[in-house]
């Protein structure tokens, strides 16, 4: 048994901080029992749990709907763990049916393969509301049929999940996903409370970028953004990019959300990590990027170019959330989303993904499995 040892100047477990705490790294988890200290590596900064997100479009100048290979997926991958992110879930927005499945099959063969990082697979989409699509292609937008329902079946993809508008798809469908073991987020939605409300008692259990491209919460009809505030078993993904969601929006959703059920989510796109200044999109648009911000060439917010790294710090910065729950927002609650009991701790038999910050709680190293990247 490989065997490597380090002494964090401080450690955050998902609970708690300590000081210069020994543990070592083994077969890709983490022990705290029986360590000889003598070739212990020191390490500088704070160390805390991997981050995870379950929605990345791409990355390293890579996108998921563009190119459906392995080496795409670990070009994201890469661009991502550059800013703490260890565990993604990559996610393919509306798009042919066609695509769906060769994405299905290079996820496949990277979960078969034990590729760093890949978790699974997100579809957004696409079964969509059309008033609500955003920059989603409208042509792609369609009901489920038997099609998807194949994709949606397989038994070889991690962990699933599909992003939808209830008003599209009928209960009995939402609970034959949940049968296939398929997690369903309510998302890009124009549907009312009871529609919504609906969905989540046939057991829905996310929203998907909340606030965004979901009808609002008014005084005589909350809407999907009033069904997702009221509701305290279901998880809330929040782009905290300063573009997305108002801080205050962002403030009440924090207050008024069970603890542990807001997490954060970049929905990133090709540039993170790069000086891409635009890129390709569907139906000949492109998408142009001004300092930290994406648009599509016909208006709208078109994903972000927002990092784990940088949620994390904004959230501390302009949410007043203490580091603490910002970092479980980061890595805990989405583990506990995605059902991952050995990730988003520190902890004896942990996975040992951990990263190394900064006092600016930016990321010094990443390490997936044990191994730096």
């Amino acid at each position: 048994m490989t065997q490597k040892t380090y002494i964090a100047e401080r450690l955050f477990d998902g609970e708690n901080f300590r000081d210069n705490v020994l543990f070592s790294v083994a077969n890709g988890k983490i022990l705290f029992e029986n360590i000889d200290p003598t070739s212990a590596e020191k390490l500088h900064g704070l160390v805390v749990p991997g981050f995870i997100d379950v929605q990345v479009n791409g990355g390293g100048g890579g996108f998921f709907n563009a190119e459906q290979t392995q080496k795409c997926l670990a070009t994201i991958v890469d661009a991502h763990s550059q800013f703490g992110s260890t565990g993604l879930m990559p996610t393919l927005i509306t798009d042919d049916i066609e695509v769906m499945r060769r994405a299905a099959d290079t996820v496949s063969k990277a979960i078969s393969e034990d590729q760093c990082g890949i978790l699974g697979i997100h579809f957004e989409g696409p079964h969509l509301s059309h008033p609500k699509k955003g920059t989603h292609s409208e042509q792609f937008l369609r009901p489920i049929s038997e099609a998807e329902f194949d994709v949606y079946a397989r038994q070889d993809l991690g962990i699933k999940m599909v992003t939808l508008a209830p008003e599209t798809v009928s209960l009995d469908d939402i609970r034959r996903l949940l049968s296939l073991d398929v997690k369903v987020c309510i998302g890009h939605s124009n549907a009312d409370f009871e529609t919504t409300m609906n969905a989540l008692n046939a057991g829905v259990d996310g929203f998907t970028h909340l606030f965004n491209a979901m009808s609002a919460f008014t005084s005589r009809e909350p809407g999907v953004v009033g069904a997702a505030l009221w509701d305290n078993n279901s998880w809330c993904g929040l782009i905290v990019d300063g573009h997305h969601v108002h801080a205050a929006s962002a403030k009440l959703a924090i207050r008024t959300k069970q603890q542990g059920k807001v997490i954060l989510v970049t929905d990133a796109m090709p540039p993170v990590g790069t000086d891409m200044t635009e890129f390709d999109f569907f139906d000949g648009r492109k998408v142009i990027r001004t300092g930290d911000r994406l648009n599509s060439t016909t208006g709208e917010l078109a994903g972000s170019v927002l990092d784990m790294a940088s949620a994390v710090r904004n959230t501390v910065q302009t949410l007043d959330v203490t580091l603490a729950e910002s970092l479980r927002m980061a890595s805990l609650y989405p583990a506990q989303y995605l059902g991952l009991k050995n990730k988003g701790r520190l902890l004896e038999g942990f996975d040992a993904d951990f990263v190394v910050l900064d006092g600016e709680l930016h990321v010094i190293q990443t390490y997936i499995a044990g191994i730096e990247k």
